[in-house]
């Protein structure tokens, strides 16, 4: 039998990998101090969590269906979104990302608290909410988690009918694809899950080669910011909001090598 191309092996070694995949080691890598850190903006947490918030507050990006491409184990990325969409749609490829997700969205005990984080946007948004509401309308508008494959041109098995009014991924697709190639190839895939005329949201690694999640140890794709920009405009989709953050010497911690994180903001061009 001929040899593999390397891209086809590569991402066969780095599903491998994520069949090590451990949800609470990332969490406690991510999502605990000292990253998630709400006692100052200039933390990353809440660097993530007002580029969503303030995104969001136009008004602008709204609809029936919202897909999270790539969910992980996480929901601090749907707190802003869960106010203009009547679904979320969550997907991740891994079981054991969707168990965790399902057992949040539930209500179950022993799920991770993201109770800081949504008092958080809470407070940045200035509505005078009471967190609890957020939680409740969020575990109410997320109503499917499904399987999802980036690297296959229909990453959900099936086309969603309608198609999604709004696509949302953080840390997901340098973080499954072994080269830029694949890279711009699974964003155009998530793309085609979009409408003309839909927005999609991106939160990402820039210069990040690899993260620990519990035993395994993770291959990325290290992006700087003009990879983002190309991939985004090579799967037709037009920038609108471009942030970059630096992620300080206090905050690398050794669980990656990541230089900084980037926002992007960008729309799919309606049809003709």
């Amino acid at each position: 039998m001929p040899p593999q191309p390397l891209a086809m092996s590569s991402l066969a070694a780095l599903r491998e990998g994520y069949e090590r995949f451990d949800p609470r080691a990332y969490l406690q890598n991510n999502y605990l101090p000292p990253r998630a850190d709400f006692s100052s903006e200039e933390f990353v947490v809440p660097w993530k969590l007002r580029c969503l918030a303030e995104t969001f507050a136009s008004g602008e990006i709204c609809g029936r269906t919202l897909i999270d491409v790539g969910s992980g184990p996480t929901i601090y990325q749907l707190l802003s979104a869960c106010d203009h969409f009547e679904e979320i749609v969550a997907t991740d490829y891994l079981a054991v990302n969707r168990e965790e997700l399902g057992r949040w969205a539930r209500g179950e005990p022993g799920t991770f608290d993201w109770s800081p984080f949504i008092q958080h946007v809470c407070k940045i948004e200035g509505r005078g909410e009471p967190w609890q509401e957020k939680e409740r309308r969020l575990r109410g508008r997320l109503r499917r988690i499904l399987p999802i494959d980036v690297h296959r041109p229909d990453p959900l098995g099936a086309p969603l009918r309608p198609p999604a009014d709004a696509l949302l991924s953080a840390f997901c697709l340098e973080a499954v694809s072994p080269d830029l190639a694949a890279f711009a190839r699974a964003l155009a895939h998530a793309g085609s899950l979009l409408r003309p005329g839909g927005h999609a949201l991106l939160l990402g690694a820039l210069g990040e080669s690899f993260y620990l999640a519990g035993a395994a140890r993770l291959p990325v794709v290290p992006l700087a910011e003009d990879d983002v920009r190309a991939a985004l405009a090579g799967a037709g989709f037009a920038l609108r909001d471009f942030r970059s953050y630096a992620m300080p010497p206090a905050l690398r911690t050794g669980v990656d090598d990541v230089d900084g994180v980037f926002f992007a903001h960008a729309q799919k061009p309606p049809e003709a």
